[in-house]
């Protein structure tokens, strides 16, 4: 029989420290979306530096522990990023389903109270149907090509991700 340990870690086992354990351990293993016609790819050193950033630019936009941030994205780094960058920083990530109705997807939003929404260029007629009924959504973040977009939009490779 192994011996149980006497004492607990020295420190605590939450979102943030296992990504950065990863980030750390698995730098060079890569994350690799799918583009439609090729792959893209990122580095877990890339990844965290990007987490980083977006964890900063969320906190200049006002967000602070306990705040809820809607993701409303497919499945790729940059939803990725954001689960880590909102959980690191003590926010909630509030994912959105994307087969809501309208009128559903807005009762979602504003009963979890999302203050800021990350949402793929792709799906965003989907929020731009309910916008006008989101009563606590301050900014909404478009991820990937924001051609053609209203200009009161933030552009997640335009936000500015400085340390």
């Amino acid at each position: 029989m192994l011996p149980i340990p006497s004492t607990m870690s020295d420190f605590q086992l939450t979102i943030g420290s296992i990504f950065e354990h990863g980030v750390r351990v698995h730098a060079e293993s890569e994350v690799i979306t799918w583009m439609g016609d090729r792959a893209r790819h990122a580095t877990y050193r890339e990844v965290g530096e990007r987490v980083r950033r977006l964890a900063n630019a969320l906190r200049r936009l006002g967000i602070q522990p306990g705040d809820r941030v809607g993701t409303f994205c497919w499945n790729h780094q940059e939803h990725l990023e954001a689960y880590y960058a909102i959980s690191s920083m003590g926010a909630v990530v509030h994912t959105l389903n994307i087969r809501l109705f309208p009128e559903q997807l807005a009762f979602v939003i504003n009963h979890g109270a999302d203050r800021i929404i990350l949402v793929d260029a792709t799906l965003y007629p989907a929020i731009a149907r309910v916008r006008d009924k989101l009563t606590t959504v301050e900014h909404i973040i478009i991820v990937g090509d924001a051609a053609g977009m209203p200009d009161n939009l933030l552009r997640y490779e335009e936000l500015d991700l400085t340390f």
